[in-house]
This record gives structure tokens, C-alpha cells and sequence, in this order.
């Protein structure tokens, strides 16, 4: 039997003031950041007959096709990487934010029924989405590793391929891409807890998104002129990043990592304000 002290008591307090992490109150409830991290992997392909190998036959699936259309039909160039190799490192980082941005997207509206009936920081629910997405992203990094090492060890294009100690930089890009996830998770969780159009566009936010980020093609093949645009996308430099650290190729400037931390910062910081706004009356509105 718990034992609980006689003067023992927990006050909710509401929430002052529109940026507000309450990260003290998220490590408080880590054991719940747990359960709903397991949650969110088991449930995803509970009941399915390949369950986790999906995480590597998606990606897969998605190279073999990009290979197809755009390796040999539209014939882009990759700057000098095998097309699999190239599309393979390219959907590394971009994965997991698509997916983490689609999962953290829906925080609100697919968990009210949770949210209405017991106390705990809401910032527990998108975070725990967040971590999840790192479990798949591992499946995808091993799967990936093995073609680096055949590409790396039994053709010639690993003569230009090295890892060096750039790989150090590799936790901090995706500690990037996660913050981002989570940023422009916030905003859209909280947009379609008000407006449920956003549910409908998300996926082609995501889609529009892709194409707008160096993942199917080299940031070097964009005009200088024009490359400032293209940068503007806090995407653009982690996927850039990932390319340079595996494959030795990618356009990586200070400037433009600079620009894309910016934004990734400006995005979570208004996406945390917007999300502390809603949340306090959401389920009143749901």
C-alpha cells in the first residue's frame, strides 16, 4: 500500500503569462513522458504483419522511387553520390521531422479526451512525440549505415566518401531538426484546435515542404543568386549538413547555418507562446 503523507497536497496553479515551459513540472511527470513514448511506437503498427520493418521499407520504397523519377527519368544530378546513396541520406533528417511535425500536429485534438479528465504540462504529450520519432529514426540510420559501408568499402565512389570529425556535429543537427519539429508542431496543434481546416493541409505542408528542401536534389545546383531563398528554410541547412558528414558533399556555410538556427529558434519560441495561449481553454473549445 502507498503510504502518503498526512500534509501532502499538489496545487494547480493557471498559467501566467504566454511563455511559460513549466520544464520543471515535465520532469516531474518523466515516468508519463515514458509510458507515452511506448505508447506511441507500439500503437503505431499495432497489429500489423511487418510492424517495425516498415521503418525501413518506407524509406527504402521512397529511394528506389526517387531513384526512378528523378534519378533516371528527370536525370537530377547528385553531385557525383550514387542516386540510392544520395535520396538515402537526404530522407534521413527529413523523415523524422515530417513525421514528428505530423504527429506533434495533432497534440491537442487527438488527445483532448486525456486532457480533460486529469492534471499534468501538456508540453509532456508533443515532447513525448518527439523522443518516440528517435526510435524510428535509429531503424532508419542502421539501414542506412549498411548501404554507406557497400557503397564505402566495395565501389569506387568510397574513395570520396570519409567520416571524419564533422560527425560531431551530426547530435547537434538533429537536436536542430527536433526543436523544429516541435516548434512548427506547436503552431499547427494549436491553429487546428481553433480552425480544423489546418487538419486537411498538413499533409500538404509536408508535401510542399519536401520540395522545398535539398532532399531530392544538391543545394549546389541553385543559382548563388538565388540560394538565399532556398536557405530561408530552416530544412535546408540540416539535410545539407547530413549529406556533407556521411557523404562528403553539401553546401554548408557558417551564414547559412546561421540563418537556419534563427529561424528554427524564432519558430519554437513562438510556437511554445501560441501553444501556452491555446491550451489554457482548448478543451472548453474541442
Amino acid at each position: 500500500m502507498l503510504h502518503v503523507p498526512a500534509d501532502y497536497e499538489i496545487v494547480i496553479k493557471p498559467t501566467k503569462g504566454w511563455f511559460k515551459l513549466n520544464l520543471a513540472d515535465v520532469w516531474r511527470y518523466r515516468d508519463l513522458v515514458g509510458l507515452l513514448v511506448h505508447r506511441d511506437f507500439v500503437s503505431k503498427y499495432k497489429q500489423t504483419v511487418l510492424g517495425p520493418l516498415w521503418f525501413i521499407i518506407q524509406p527504402l520504397l521512397m529511394t528506389v522511387v526517387f531513384t526512378i523519377i528523378f534519378g533516371k527519368v528527370a536525370k537530377i544530378p547528385t553531385d557525383g553520390v550514387p542516386p540510392m546513396l544520395f535520396y538515402l541520406c537526404g530522407l534521413l533528417g527529413w523523415n523524422y521531422f515530417a513525421t514528428t511535425f505530423q504527429a506533434t500536429s495533432g497534440t491537442l485534438t487527438g488527445n483532448a479526451n486525456l486532457f480533460g479528465k486529469v492534471y499534468f504540462p501538456r508540453l509532456v504529450v508533443p515532447l513525448s512525440t518527439v523522443i518516440s520519432g528517435f526510435i524510428a529514426f535509429g531503424i532508419q540510420l542502421g539501414t542506412f549505415l549498411v548501404f554507406w559501408a557497400y557503397f564505402k568499402f566495395f565501389t569506387a565512389t568510397g574513395a570520396t566518401m570519409h567520416l571524419g570529425w564533422d560527425l560531431l556535429w551530426f547530435p547537434l543537427v538533429m537536436l536542430q531538426i527536433a526543436l523544429l519539429s516541435l516548434g512548427v508542431g506547436l503552431w499547427l496543434t494549436s491553429l487546428t484546435a481553433k480552425y480544423r481546416d489546418f487538419t486537411f493541409i498538413t499533409g500538404l505542408v509536408v508535401q510542399l515542404w519536401m520540395y522545398a528542401t535539398p532532399v531530392i536534389y544538391p543545394l549546389s545546383r541553385i543559382p548563388e543568386d538565388w540560394r538565399w531563398v532556398a536557405v530561408i528554410n530552416p530544412m535546408a541547412m540540416p539535410v545539407e549538413s547530413i549529406k556533407r558528414i556521411f557523404l562528403g558533399q553539401g553546401v554548408v556555410e557558417p551564414a547559412y547555418v546561421a540563418v537556419s538556427v534563427a529561424m528554427t529558434i524564432v519558430l519554437l519560441l513562438g510556437g511554445i507562446v501560441v501553444f501556452n495561449k491555446v491550451e489554457k481553454t482548448f478543451v472548453d473549445t474541442v
